[in-house]
């Protein structure tokens, strides 16, 4: 199996560097932004030239966005892959982010062309710094589960891993629905400039759904459906 390795924090992000160790030996093109692109969203090129710098030869960053990348490599550069991997992100995508998130819509983008994909992002608690070398494992665990597992045409996989404290053991795997509750809204107004000051550690959450799961300190795992 052949698989596409793209994100939305650039292709110098660690996130994508863990990701490729998760998978092990396993066959990867990278084709991912050339810079970061977070909070893009679904976001496509409607028309103009998207550069195409080859790196290395199995590794490609790509002008355009994360839904850009997912075209040009099943297009264009890796038209035989099987699965699309977006990540790891620095940062959730739960319940409402998957509408504004960049790593989710590559993953979209490859449902929509009958490829199927899996999303991962890492929730960051405020003021800590991820250990990669823990989110490498955890991801390894979680895609030796869905990398098996038969998606339905327009489906895909939105997985997220908690931020765990030095020594935790590694946590349990919750396949769960998302979230359907806001991002936060709290706000100051200050020189006629409208600034959000929410935090998104203390959102609304539907027990039991990908927020609630997450930020219990589990991992994680949404099934998406387009149709």
């Amino acid at each position: 199996m052949t698989i596409v390795l793209t994100n939305d924090d650039g292709i110098e992000a660690p996130g994508i560097a863990a990701l490729q160790a998760a998978l092990g030996t396993r066959p990867t093109v990278w084709v991912a932004p050339d810079r970061p692109l977070s909070g893009c969203s679904h976001q496509i090129n409607r028309g103009g030239a998207i550069a195409i710098e080859q790196r290395s030869p199995e590794r490609y960053a790509i002008g355009g966005t994360p839904a850009d990348c997912t075209r040009v490599a099943l297009s264009h550069l890796c038209p035989e892959a099987e699965f699309v991997l977006s990540g790891i992100n620095a940062g959730g995508n739960l319940g409402s982010d998957i509408y504004v998130s960049g790593t989710v819509a590559a993953v979209r983008e490859a449902a929509l062309l009958r490829v199927p994909g899996i999303a991962i992002s890492h929730y960051i608690q405020r003021n800590r710094v991820i250990d990669w070398v823990a989110a490498t494992r955890l991801a390894a665990k979680v895609l030796e589960r869905l990398l098996s597992e038969k998606l339905p045409a327009g489906a895909f996989w939105n997985v997220n891993l908690p931020h765990l404290a030095e020594n935790d053991p590694d946590p349990e795997i919750v396949f769960c629905p998302t979230c359907t509750q806001p991002l936060p809204t709290d706000y100051v107004v200050e020189n006629h400039q409208f600034r959000y000051v929410g935090e998104y550690g203390q959102r609304s959450r539907d027990p039991g759904a990908d927020v609630d799961t997450c930020f219990s300190g589990k991992i994680s795992i949404s099934q998406i459906r387009l149709w």
